[in-house]
C-alpha cells in the first residue's frame, strides 16, 4: 500500500464553451476498470446525442492501467490530452469523460488538444482533489490519572491525530498515526507518561485530506 497519493474528491461535472463547442467534463473516482467503464457508459447513455463522449481514465497503485479513446475526434486529440492532465496532476483511480456538443467552428489538432486539456484541468478544479495518507490506528491504555494531560497534548499535536476516547477500567486512546511516524509516536507516548502507557497497532487505512 502506497504512504499516500492523491485523486479527486469525488464525483463531479464542468462546464465551459471554446469557440461555440460545449466542453462538459464529468469527473469520478474509480477503483477498478470495470468502475471507470461503467462510469462511461453511463455518461455516454445520459449524452447519446452529444457529438463526441472523450475519455481516459488512470488506475493502480502504480498507475498499472491507463486508457485513452478519441471518441471520433483525430488520433491524439482528445483522450490523450485528458490523461496527460491526469497524469500531471499526479492523480490515480480517477476517470474522466469529456462530452462535446460541436458548435460550427473547427478548432484544428492543436486546439483539440488544448480545449480537452483545458476542459480536463478546470473540471478536476471543480470536483476537487485529495491527498490520502495510510495511517495505523494505535491504542494507547493508560491510568485515569493520566488522562487530561494526554487528550490536551493529543488534540493540540500536529503529528498525530486523536480519533476516539474509550473510558474503560483504563482509558483507551484511539490515535491515527501516519507509517512513517510510528516509532516517534510510541517515544512520544513514552515521554508524555513516563513509560506508564501500553500501546498496540491496530487498523491500517487511508485518511483523506483536501489539497
Amino acid at each position: 500500500m502506497l504512504s499516500h497519493y492523491y485523486t479527486v474528491k469525488g464525483q463531479g461535472d464542468h462546464e465551459i464553451v471554446i469557440q461555440k463547442s460545449r466542453f462538459i467534463s464529468h469527473i469520478a473516482r474509480a477503483t477498478t476498470e470495470a468502475e471507470a467503464q461503467s462510469f462511461i457508459l453511463e455518461i455516454k447513455k445520459k449524452h447519446w446525442d452529444a457529438t463526441h463522449n472523450c475519455s481516459a481514465y488512470i488506475i493502480g497503485e502504480h498507475n498499472q492501467i491507463q486508457k485513452a479513446n478519441d471518441d471520433g475526434e483525430p488520433s491524439g486529440t482528445a483522450g490523450v490530452p485528458i490523461l496527460e492532465v491526469l497524469k500531471k496532476r499526479d492523480l490515480k483511480d480517477t476517470v474522466v469523460v469529456i462530452t462535446r456538443y460541436f458548435g460550427g467552428i473547427k478548432l484544428g489538432a492543436g486546439g483539440l488538444i488544448r480545449a480537452y486539456g483545458k476542459a480536463t484541468s478546470e473540471g478536476i478544479n471543480a470536483t476537487g482533489m485529495v491527498e490520502r495518507k495510510l495511517v495505523q490506528i494505535m491504542h494507547t491504555n493508560v491510568e485515569y490519572t493520566l488522562l487530561g494531560k494526554l487528550e490536551n497534548e493529543l488534540r493540540s499535536s500536529s503529528l498525530f491525530l486523536l480519533k476516539d476516547i474509550h473510558y474503560l477500567e483504563a482509558v483507551t486512546f484511539d490515535v491515527y498515526v501516519e507509517e512513517d511516524k510510528i516509532e516517534s509516536y510510541q517515544a512520544w507516548i513514552t515521554e508524555m507518561t513516563n513509560g506508564k502507557a501500553e500501546t498496540t497497532s491496530g487498523d491500517r487505512l487511508y485518511l483523506e485530506q483536501d489539497v
